[in-house]
């Protein structure tokens, strides 16, 4: 199951980057392109609405953005300063470990539940309303997106996933910690698939010992 999430999780932020790029960098093109004194071309650009573009971009970069975080809390790549706690005891280290990562588990649960809240209010209780048979038409009840014109409460609902996704990494990452006494550490120098046993100066005969002794 965890690792089910895990994937979900990557692969979200993967297809949000992917896709705002393909859309960003035909909406470019389209922007120039449509400027091209072309007869026939130039008519056919323009009749193309792309205001669309740079909005849902906007939204998808926010979703990759609360889902990129909850992945940095699971992985260790947010920056911290702790030298100061890495310098106590392993005791009293620990505590201080605990008691800052409960810290940021209730912060984004708080933030969580208000934007869960926020969420239901600005339009998602219509569309609940709606799916259980009460009147289809007030799916699009509340604020819509000024390009898009969808619900701003499916845009919006990245707040209260994102958050709550994030508060269980800070959970999950306090248990493993009680359990190993280990935090999550991304290494900057790990290449997937690169076997790190493996010494590629000394498999090239590229070490410095080994030039200087075909030398003499």
């Amino acid at each position: 199951m965890m690792k089910v999430l895990d994937h979900i999780e990557e692969w979200l932020v993967a297809c949000c980057i992917g896709a705002a790029t393909v859309i960003i960098f035909f909406s470019v093109l389209h922007r120039y392109a449509a400027g091209w004194p072309i007869p026939g071309l130039q008519d056919w650009l323009l009749s193309i609405n792309m205001s669309w573009a740079q909005e849902l971009c906007i939204y998808m970069f926010i979703w990759m953005a609360k889902f990129g975080a909850a992945y940095g809390v699971r992985t260790g790549i947010h920056v911290g300063v702790d030298v100061f706690i890495n310098s106590l005891k392993d005791k009293t280290r620990a505590k201080f470990v605990v008691i800052g990562l409960s810290g940021g588990a209730l912060f984004t649960g708080i933030i969580g539940t208000l934007g869960w809240h926020f969420v239901w209010n600005v339009g998602m209780r219509y569309a609940v309303a709606s799916t259980f048979g009460f009147d289809w038409a007030n799916l699009t009840e509340g604020p819509v997106s000024p390009d898009l014109e969808w619900p701003v409460w499916i845009f919006y609902l990245a707040i209260p996933l994102g958050s709550y996704l994030m508060c269980f990494r800070f959970l999950q990452v306090i248990g493993n910690f009680l359990r190993t006494g280990e935090l999550p550490h991304h290494d900057a120098g790990h290449v997937d698939g690169l076997d790190e046993d493996v010494n590629i100066s000394d498999e090239c005969g590229l070490h410095p010992a080994g030039i200087q002794g075909g030398t003499k």
